[in-house]
């Protein structure tokens, strides 16, 4: 096999993954705000977008943060939302029941900085 097949074959199976390991926001269902308030368990300051996990309703909830450069733009920083601080999220769940929520504003370290 040539290397030039062999890399579009890599390329073919690689494009579709990559495509559904990105969630689109319409997964989320708007017209529902929730806000809760806690302690992160953990947070991943990484692009695409920032990530964080909370335990709230007894699960462990996926956080989905904004690419880091807006959340910087707008003040927030890492140290903010560190593991162990406690925040106030505001956002939005998962449509089909799993444990995740898209944030639209967060309250940190004395500020609210709007993520979208």
């Amino acid at each position: 096999m040539s290397r030039i097949t062999l890399f579009a074959a890599a390329l073919a199976v690689s494009v579709p993954a990559a495509a559904f390991a990105h969630h689109g926001w319409s997964s989320y269902d708007e017209t529902k705000p929730i806000t809760v308030t806690g302690k992160l368990q953990g947070v991943a300051w990484t692009n695409p977008h920032g990530s964080a996990t909370m335990r709230w309703l007894g699960k462990q909830w996926h956080v989905v943060l904004a690419p880091v450069a807006r959340m910087e733009a707008r003040g927030l920083t890492s140290a903010m939302i560190d593991k162990g601080q406690t925040v106030t999220l505001t956002g939005y769940a998962r449509k089909d029941g799993t444990a995740e929520m898209r944030i639209e504003r967060i309250q940190a370290g004395g500020k609210t900085i709007e993520l979208r």
